[in-house]
């Protein structure tokens, strides 16, 4: 079931993503406070992306960071992450991100189209706060193993704390990829037409989606957070002209879902 959820895993990336083994005051770069945070999601969401049937799915929440000012707002939408950069306002660093398998168990449509690998996504972020209360950020990740392509998320997110434990926040998103991420996902050869019935399609690169996403969050205690969240998407350019869209699926994507999470706190020398 892991593999066929959307993991939202954040693990974060260490020093050898940075290339240093101490920190500059001659302490290792573990030294500190930490947390762990663990948990799970529950949700609803199309069987794979662009597909007209929801189901019920589930996924961890897995969280390990330093403890400290750090950013002022997360979305579950963010890769994991590793600031190498951080200047009040300003964040850059390091992405990662899991990539679940899929294949024709995801649904009866996929019947006939090639299995797509699990792998992982990696590269680069940024993202800046114009105001106290908005967050825009920009990640841009390279396909290893499940695909070849380059995948950019782009966010805008308005925050706001009701109450000191209640916080609304929400805003637009946009995704781009390349022909090789839409190749994978959305082409169909003619092997595959002639196995799934579908008609051919030879995509190009452009826009994949837009949408807009929303979350009500709740620190229920110190240590304890739940979440209830809800994520439009709209396939469009070459995904939305896929056959596997056009002839069996949606250019509608909705996610709804409630997730708990409980936090751990701990110190390393």
């Amino acid at each position: 079931m892991f593999a066929k959820s959307r993991l939202f895993f954040t693990l974060s990336l260490f020093a050898a993503s940075t290339g240093a083994a101490l920190a500059g005051d001659g302490q290792h770069f573990w030294s500190g406070d930490w947390y762990l945070s663990v948990g799970a999601a529950g949700f609803t969401a199309p069987k794979f992306e662009g597909s007209k049937h929801n189901k019920l799915q589930w996924s961890p929440l897995i969280s390990v960071g330093k403890q400290g000012p750090g950013p002022r707002y997360s979305s579950r939408n963010d890769s994991p992450s590793f600031a190498l950069i951080e200047n009040g306002a300003f964040r850059a660093g390091l992405v990662g991100r899991f990539v679940p398998s899929r294949d024709s168990s995801d649904g009866h449509e996929l019947k006939g189209l090639k299995k797509v690998k699990w792998g992982v996504e990696a590269g680069g972020f940024v993202e800046a706060y114009p105001t106290d209360w908005l967050r825009a950020r920009v990640e841009v990740r390279q396909g290893i193993r499940a695909h070849s392509g380059i995948v950019a998320d782009a966010a805008v997110d308005a925050f706001t704390d009701i109450t000191p434990e209640l916080r609304l926040s929400g805003g637009p998103r946009m995704t781009l990829a390349s022909t090789d991420y839409f190749d994978t996902y959305y082409g169909v050869n003619a092997k595959e037409s002639a196995a799934s019935g579908l008609s051919r399609y030879n995509p190009g690169g452009g826009v994949k989606s837009v949408g807009a996403g929303g979350a009500l969050t709740w620190k229920a205690t110190q240590n304890w957070t739940t979440s209830a969240f809800v994520e439009y998407t709209r396939l469009t350019g070459p995904a939305a002209d896929s056959s596997l869209v056009r002839e069996r699926g949606d250019r509608n994507q909705l996610l709804v879902g409630v997730s708990a999470s409980y936090k751990f706190n701990f110190t390393l020398n």
